[in-house]
């Protein structure tokens, strides 16, 4: 639904009303995932399906069947004025927050002009936060606005997390990846692992580049020959500092968190070709037509 966009939302499979969209305004009990398509193909689709299902579980106790959800993606590409575009699929629950309650889980979808993200080379402040479940990609977080405006007023273009232990986590809608000269170095710590991230790893492992996982603390940045961020829009985004600390630039580094992506076949969300997981209650275990409101908003 929109009057001023080719890209129209979709709920459920069919275009969303504003009687759909009005009860969503300020819903805070959601999880979604992004993604960028090119030529209607998305890199690493499993991941992002797998990503939907998980965290359906962990908030609702359950997940919407896989077919169901690759049928509403369809839908919502057809109806795009492009194959070339991004994509965000937001889930919640009609039973809504602030109750025990249960609720039919419902797919929003809503689609708009492809992205890369920024060039670069970017600049982080370090601040103190820890997401509430962090694993989880939640709607919601006031705090990472806010945290970006406040580290743009004081000069950067977007700010870093420090946990607790005072090791690197992420950034705001990021992934944070750092080079040591040979090998990648994710950081060690509670984060949300981006299906960028998910599809860098593995392809790293296939082309025989190294990486390993590690504490990364402040102190720790001198030493280190280069940093990065990822997220559904870029592989990598080169960083050049962080807090008062300097990076220095790492194209070979850069070039190979790009390699491995690009190496990871695009897909399109046809109809799957195993079972649907267990784990879902019977409910939810129904045709697209039978089920009830099936709603589906970055670092992918």
């Amino acid at each position: 639904m929109s009057h001023d966009s080719p890209h129209p939302v979709h709920i459920d499979g069919r275009p969303a009303t504003t009687g759909d969209l009005a009860p969503l305004a300020f819903a805070g009990h959601a999880h979604f995932t992004a993604m960028q398509l090119r030529d209607g193909r998305v890199r690493g689709l499993d991941l992002q399906l797998e990503r939907l299902r998980s965290a359906s579980v962990e908030l609702f106790g359950r997940a919407l069947p896989e077919d169901v959800v690759r049928a509403h993606l369809r839908t919502a590409l057809a109806a795009a004025p492009t194959a070339d575009l991004s994509l965000t699929a937001a889930v919640s629950s009609t039973a809504g927050e602030f109750t025990g309650a249960d609720g039919d889980l419902t797919l929003l979808i809503r689609t708009g002009p492809p992205s890369s993200g920024p060039d670069g080379p970017l600049a982080l402040a370090a601040v103190e936060h820890e997401r509430f479940l962090p694993h989880v990609k939640h709607v919601g977080e006031v705090a990472k606005t806010h945290l970006l405006r406040q580290a743009a007023a004081e000069g950067f273009d977007d700010a870093a997390f420090l946990d607790r232990e005072g090791r690197f986590s992420e950034a705001t809608i990021w992934n944070l990846v750092f080079w040591d000269g040979e090998s990648v170095v994710w950081p060690e710590a509670r984060i949300l692992t981006g299906t960028t991230l998910g599809i860098v790893r593995r392809q790293l492992d296939a082309l025989g580049i190294g990486q390993r996982t590690a504490p990364v603390t402040p102190d720790d940045l001198p030493a280190l020959a280069g940093a990065a961020v990822m997220n559904s829009w870029t592989p990598g985004t080169p960083v050049h500092r962080i807090g008062p600390t300097g990076l220095p630039a790492a194209p070979r580094f850069l070039e190979a968190l790009h390699r491995a992506y690009a190496a990871e076949p695009p897909v399109a969300p046809g109809r799957a070709r195993r079972a649907v997981r267990s784990g879902l209650s019977p409910r939810t275990r129904r045709s697209p037509s039978a089920a009830g409101p099936c709603r589906s908003a970055g670092r992918g």
